[in-house]
């Protein structure tokens, strides 16, 4: 309540109540806390180990991609309690992104909306800042997608230039197939398009790994497909050895947003918060019950407290992210949502 009622007030007045510019400021915040992160250790993190995807994580709720795109702040997300952090979307090429504004804060409605576009400072220079300074104390995701100037025939060799570059890095690749926000990139999810982009990297991590045990890839879903996409996805996913899926990204949908907010349903780009929990735990539950449960999930979408997590989990899901519940609720979202989490064990 403190966050909710005197931080977030307090951030949005000093920043001209323009929600991109509050999303700097706190990255760059914690970019400067982070120096002082290892101090802390894992004093924030309740210790909920779990081992998904080959890998040892100390809890079950992750940082979602989009809260740090460029890696700046990587210690501070461990220092706050996070049992894993997943960067980018990083493209090949860097980009500003789209047009400004393109993130619209709507908190009657408990949600956000984004049409960022993958801005980015690009997959070299993300590789450049992990050489230099190292990764979390976590497992770190890294979350590659399609330059906007790239045209789609030449896809593939976008994400896999990014997965070469940043393959010393990454304990998981997620494949962004999957955003509404740049032009064609969801064409990707169709089953020829899909095949060929995750057989190509499936053989690249698998020369990557040079006979050990390759890089983790998963793939990151629209919660706007329907059953029958999904899993014609899901089978193209497993017939290529991809080893989870991220479940969802943001929607084009518009339900949930409350009527003082109405005005803002127009704006172009994806939702996400409150009015998403629902159908991230429909698409999450959909995904075990199609595969058997042979699929490890990470499931993210409308979860702003303990509750909603634990849904995701009984849907199915091994690990969860969070990202617009903590932008508007703060920190003490982690520590809730992981001792929820820990407690339902």
């Amino acid at each position: 309540m403190f966050f909710d009622k005197i931080v977030r007030p307090a951030l949005y007045r000093l920043s001209y109540h323009d929600p991109e510019l509050v999303h700097e400021r706190t990255i760059a915040v914690l970019a400067r806390l982070g120096k002082a992160a290892p101090a802390l250790g894992g004093a924030l993190r309740v210790d909920d180990p779990v081992t998904v995807l080959g890998l040892r994580f100390p809890n079950r709720v992750g940082l979602a991609a989009g809260m740090d795109k460029n890696g700046r702040a990587l210690p501070a997300w461990a220092a706050l309690g996070f049992g894993f952090v997943e960067v980018g979307t990083v493209t090949r090429l860097a980009q500003p992104g789209n047009p400004k504004p393109r993130l619209f804060s709507l908190p009657a409605s408990d949600a956000v909306i984004n049409r960022m576009g993958f801005n980015n400072e690009g997959a070299e220079a993300l590789a450049a800042k992990l050489a230099r300074d190292g990764k979390p104390g976590v497992p770190l995701g890294i979350s590659i997608g399609k330059s906007k100037a790239t045209p789609l025939e030449d896809a593939v060799e976008d994400y896999r230039f990014s997965l070469r570059a940043l393959h010393p890095y990454a304990d998981y690749f997620a494949v962004n197939v999957s955003s509404p926000n740049t032009p064609g990139l969801r064409q990707l999810q169709d089953r020829t398009a899909l095949a060929e982009l995750l057989g190509e990297l499936r053989s690249t991590s698998l020369e990557l790994a040079g006979g050990g045990s390759p890089t983790p890839v998963l793939v990151k879903v629209a919660p706007d497909l329907t059953d029958e996409a999904l899993a014609e996805l899901l089978e193209v996913a497993q017939a290529h050895g991809v080893a989870g899926i991220i479940a969802t990204n943001t929607t084009l949908a518009r339900d949930g947003i409350a009527p003082a907010e109405s005005s803002l349903a127009g704006q172009g780009g994806g939702l996400s918060g409150r009015p998403l929990t629902a159908r991230a735990a429909e698409v999450v539950r959909f995904v075990h019950d199609h595969t058997g449960g042979s699929l490890p999930i990470i499931g993210v979408g409308g979860i702003m407290g303990p509750d909603d997590a634990i849904r995701l989990v009984d849907a199915g899901a091994s690990l969860v992210q969070l990202y617009t519940g903590f932008a508007l609720h703060g920190p003490g979202l982690v520590r809730r949502v992981s001792r929820g989490l820990a407690a339902r064990r």
